[in-house]
């Protein structure tokens, strides 16, 4: 009888450890699926910010150089509205970065980048225009080098 006892008390507690084990094993996994889950989310959100901001700033070099070569033109009036539409696309992938992005400075350089870019068709020659060509492609390679490492 004392056997059976025993033996009743070793498989209840066995069943108890195991839950308990499994329930670990559980919450580990599901942590890391969410880890991974926003890890590709901020890919696909800071791609797709880099790539807006990229076409955005070549509207905006073809809107100065319409607008200084062709004033007044259809042509430089479609490229300033061209250039809108990517002002727009570049904002709204800043806003999907500044939801997903818990660091400050990441955002910060983020929206570095597209204040950078957003400037460029206000230069008054073309030296200008190159130097905010360049300081806005290096803003958004400082942005990339700060995502970079909540990617990996």
């Amino acid at each position: 009888m004392d056997s059976a006892l025993i033996a009743v008390a070793g498989t209840l507690l066995g069943v108890v450890a195991t839950h308990w084990f499994q329930g670990r094993a559980a919450q580990r996994t599901a942590s890391l699926a969410r880890t991974e889950q926003l890890r590709q989310e901020r890919i696909a959100t800071y791609s797709a910010f880099a790539g807006a901001v990229v076409d955005y700033r070549q509207s905006q070099n073809d809107r100065w150089f319409r607008a200084h070569l062709e004033p007044g033109t259809e042509e430089a009036e479609q490229s300033r509205y061209a250039s809108y539409r990517q002002r727009s696309a570049a904002r709204q992938a800043l806003f999907r970065v500044q939801l997903i992005c818990d660091d400050a400075e990441t955002r910060r350089l983020a929206q570095d980048a597209f204040e950078k870019t957003h400037c460029m068709h206000e230069a008054t020659d073309d030296e200008d225009r190159v130097r905010r060509s360049y300081e806005a492609r290096d803003a958004l390679a400082l942005f990339i080098e700060a995502a970079a490492p909540s990617l990996r």
